[in-house]
């Protein structure tokens, strides 16, 4: 089950981006019967540029570990497995990744270190180098503009639903596309949770700019999000562009050009982060905890997180029981120093639910019912602090989510 309302959108074709598809069998089910793709290939022009950031987790898969070395070549290609996440695997992961790159460049005619490797699935299991090379050619062979429906299904794991965002913009009267994919259901958590993104854009973008731009737009979107508390080994978020656009070069200058290029970055980046946080594993309800005149950024989120990580208030929210007290007391816990609780109201949706540090005179239970039925709630507090104001997305915790994470590997 997933929260409604997340249907994949039409998908505007990014000049010069390619993705193929194939099935590698990478779980070696064969000769079952195939039920997706889980071998994708993305390629684009010489004179794109590239940008990428990654999990935080000190246990990170090998492929991001390759990643990394690899992000400042003259990156010409991607290739991403799903069903198995090439973690905690040594050496021999490390090998296994480097010598998928060296097939794709041997098959596309470009150098090894011009390919970006990314896995997803199990962790702590060997990937089958053998089955996966041997069907790069068949993905290579299936490069188009168009393939964005198949590529958005491939990367899936435990995910219901394939999840993308598209906008165009107008840029001195010439278009500009930004189109990307999102992979992620469960382990979500910030500093890139276990996720995968591709983002693509047809714009012209120095690549130290397309990197500061691509890690604000994260901050604002990916790492606002939180399903579990848990953060992965394989997290990685790419941006291309492939300055195939005729229109002039996005620069760091105030301009209506650069404005509404970053606008429209940052509302791709939030619809796939909140498509992922509504495919949660099990989830049925998409949350938005908002939290208001904090002294800072980092006490609005400590706040924020305590009630989106709190596994009272996420049942709560399965069993749409308004037990607001659960929220109240993770405000308790949050750790804020000095906290004056007489002057904290809180909402839920539009309803007064703790006023000046109590329950609300108007408040009824019925009220508060209406708001924890929905199956998209917002949670407000204000804290009354200061100027600072943060927002993080998360769902709720249901049976659902123990039982796709207890037969995950079955």
């Amino acid at each position: 089950m997933a929260v409604d309302g997340f249907e994949f959108p039409e998908m505007h074709t990014v000049a010069g981006f390619k993705m193929g598809c194939a099935f590698a069998d990478v779980k070696g089910r064969k000769p079952a019967v195939i039920e997706k793709d889980d071998l994708v290939l993305m390629t684009f022009p010489e004179e794109s540029t590239v940008a990428g950031v990654f999990t935080k987790n000190a246990f990170c898969a090998a492929p991001v570990i390759v990643c990394k070395e690899n992000l400042s070549e003259n990156i010409r290609a991607l290739v991403i497995n799903s069903g198995n996440a090439n973690a905690c695997t040594g050496d021999r992961g490390l090998t296994d990744a480097r010598t998928i790159d060296q097939k794709v460049a041997e098959v596309l005619s470009i150098q090894e270190k011009q390919v970006l490797p990314f896995s997803t699935g199990v962790v702590g299991e060997h990937l089958p180098v053998e089955r996966i090379t041997s069907t790069i050619q068949a993905a290579a062979d299936d490069l188009k503009e168009a393939n964005w429906t198949r590529a958005a299904r491939g990367i899936m794991t435990t995910d219901t639903r394939p999840k993308g965002a598209s906008v165009t913009i107008d840029v001195g009267g010439e278009t500009i596309t930004i189109t990307g994919i999102s992979k992620g259901s469960g382990m979500i958590k910030p500093n890139m949770a276990t996720m995968l993104a591709y983002v693509a854009t047809d714009a012209k973008v120095e690549k130290q700019l397309l990197q500061q731009l691509l890690v604000d737009a994260v901050d604002q979107s990916f790492n606002r999000i939180t399903v579990d508390g848990d953060t992965s080994t394989n997290d990685s978020c790419i941006l291309v562009a492939t300055s195939q656009s005729r229109a002039s070069e996005i620069k760091t200058e105030n301009s209506e050009a650069y404005l509404a290029f970053v606008a429209a970055l940052n509302s791709v980046m939030l619809m796939l982060a909140q498509a992922i946080v509504a495919d949660g594993e099990g989830a049925t309800k998409l949350v938005a905890v908002k939290v208001e005149h904090a002294e800072s950024n980092k006490e609005a989120l400590r706040v924020a997180y305590s009630i989106a990580h709190s596994p009272l208030v996420k049942t709560a929210l399965f069993a749409s029981d308004p037990n607001w007290g659960r929220i109240v007391v993770a405000i308790g816990y949050a750790g804020v120093q000095g906290l004056d609780v007489s002057k904290i109201d809180v909402h839920i949706g539009s309803v007064l639910i703790v006023e000046a540090g109590q329950r609300a005179p108007s408040y009824s239970e019925a009220l508060g019912q209406s708001v924890f039925s929905q199956d998209r709630i917002d949670i407000t507090v204000d804290l009354k602090r200061g100027d600072s104001n943060e927002t993080v997305w998360t769902s709720d915790l249901s049976y659902d989510y123990v039982k796709i994470n207890a037969e995950y590997r079955s």
